[in-house]
């Protein structure tokens, strides 16, 4: 059985808003509904989403399609930089380079990057762990799902590890295996994996 985990697509910056409550951009609102008809997401029976607006704004788009309930879990929420609240793209950039090369230290109050990969795996383990298997969606942020990927993946955790730019990417894993099966893949051109893991 897999587990597939979706981040958000573009968003409008609005600098003046907690970035938890930034929504979905026009881009990025089409960019899911250019997802919904493909085949992988049919099997998909439940949905998880951070309780970000950005987030759960994606999951609703998919589970309106599918006729599937969102479930909502704080805990998956991105990184928690309200320290510093918006920065400039460029400032932004920088800051990430420091979050993600030194994962032991908190940059200017940022979250630890350890600290949030102990934080997505555990409310991933938490949503899957039930007795009954079924194909799941996590509907998240791109830098905890890197983390994820990374941990999933024993991999270290780096920046070279992070989705593409714009956000609205993919990767899946096994449930019960925890195997990756597929890095980071934009949406529109997921078009599943081969096994179940």
């Amino acid at each position: 059985m897999t587990a597939f985990y979706l981040t958000h697509p573009q968003v409008e910056i609005e600098p003046e808003r907690p970035v938890p409550e930034w929504r979905l951009s026009g881009r990025g609102r089409q960019r899911v509904e250019a997802m919904l008809g493909k085949t992988w997401l049919r099997p998909i029976r439940r949905i998880v989403s951070s309780a970000e607006l950005k987030a759960v704004e994606t999951a609703a788009l998919i589970a309106a399609r599918l006729g599937v309930a969102i479930e909502v879990d704080p805990e998956m929420g991105e990184n928690d930089r309200s320290a510093t609240g918006f920065l400039q793209p460029d400032e932004f950039e920088a800051a990430a380079d420091r979050f993600f090369g030194e994962p032991q230290k908190s940059w200017r109050g940022w979250e630890r990057a350890v600290d949030a990969a102990d934080r997505i795996e555990a409310a991933v383990r938490r949503a899957l762990n039930r007795s009954e298997l079924v194909p799941t969606l996590l509907v998240g942020h791109g830098a905890v799902g890197t983390l994820l990927k990374c941990r999933i993946g024993s991999r270290r955790i780096s920046r070279r590890e992070d989705q593409p730019a714009g956000g609205g990417s993919l990767f899946a894993f096994g449930i019960a295996s925890r195997e990756l099966l597929c890095d980071w893949t934009p949406m529109e051109t997921f078009e599943g994996v081969d096994r179940a893991g």
